[in-house]
């Protein structure tokens, strides 16, 4: 790698290493993994479960493989020429000379192995259901844009990342703390993963132009445009109703109607992914699709906590 002073290909001063793995890695996107492992551990501590070593595991795990399917997917992405130098993906540390395509997929996986062997030591501290999780999300964080499977490329990125960074992490983060399953950690998971499966959709519709001339087939090039802004409308909606339902339910506690304080981020979200076509302009929908998970996340973790706390 060249020196931290080096002037790359496009011009100015190149980053340090440690910046560019950073940015390789979409260090701002971690919290998609992040939030749902902290909103399974906030279930379990409801319930009277929890443990400090055992939450930074299955934090530090579930990150690890986020960063590792990051890199793998920029490799991929890069090899089909989905992304250019034209392109308006959060990396593009290989268009802009900062790191090989080979460094990239060798980091994706250092990342995914560091995210096996914590996954190991959760395995031998908490049995075997860590293990039906884990290894399906790995292959499912390659195989997202790895071929020969490309989950991305043939309209399952939605799906895959709903139920893999929904579910599985809330669940799987659950059980860390608990050592068995809850109904309440499932309930909680599923507006999670609408939300999530929201940012990718909102990623999806600004690239809808490039992905159709690569071939990259995914719900938004396959519905269109305004298919695709009722899709994105439809998984908010479903992440605030099932939020109602499961307090119905009284599958997480009543005080999680906090949640509806974000309606405010996701009209933003949606004003600007429908009136907006000018790509650079929609990265600020998608921006905001961040948002609206993480602060969503954060108020339905701080639900369970306060309930947690007040005995509910």
């Amino acid at each position: 790698m060249a020196e931290a002073g080096a002037i790359t290909h496009g011009g100015g001063a190149r980053p340090g290493a440690v910046a560019v793995w950073i940015q390789a890695i979409r260090a701002p996107s971690l919290s998609a993994a992040a939030i749902p492992v902290l909103l399974g551990v906030a279930v379990a501590a409801r319930e009277g479960f929890f443990s400090l070593g055992r939450m930074i595991l299955a934090l530090v795990g579930a990150m690890a493989i986020q960063a590792g399917t990051n890199l793998i997917n920029d490799y991929y992405d890069f090899r089909s020429g989905a992304d250019s130098e034209q392109s308006l993906g959060p990396s593009m540390v290989i268009q802009r000379g900062l790191l090989s395509a080979d460094q990239l997929w060798r980091g994706g996986i250092v990342a995914f192995a560091i995210g096996a062997l914590i996954g190991l030591v959760l395995v031998y501290l908490c049995g075997w259901p860590i293990l039906a999780i884990g290894i399906p999300s790995i292959a499912a964080g390659y195989f997202y844009t790895a071929t020969p499977v490309s989950l991305a490329y043939v309209a399952l990125g939605e799906l895959t990342v709903f139920i893999f960074m929904g579910p599985a992490i809330v669940i799987g983060s659950y059980f860390v703390m608990a050592m068995h399953f809850s109904s309440s950690a499932i309930w909680a998971s599923i507006p999670l993963g609408f939300l999530v499966a929201g940012i990718l959709h909102a990623n999806n519709i600004r690239d809808i132009e490039s992905d159709t001339r690569h071939g990259k087939r995914t719900l938004a090039t396959i519905l269109g445009r305004l298919g695709a802004n009722y899709e994105l409308i439809a998984l908010d909606v479903a992440a605030y109703a099932t939020t109602i339902v499961a307090i119905i339910v009284h599958a997480i506690p009543w005080i999680a109607l906090a949640v509806f304080i974000t309606i405010p981020r996701a009209l933003d979200q949606i004003r600007i992914m429908t009136r907006e076509s000018d790509p650079k302009k929609l990265n600020l929908g998608l921006f905001r699709s961040i948002q609206l998970h993480m602060e969503f996340g954060l108020v339905m973790i701080a639900a369970f906590l306060i309930a947690a706390f007040a005995g509910w």
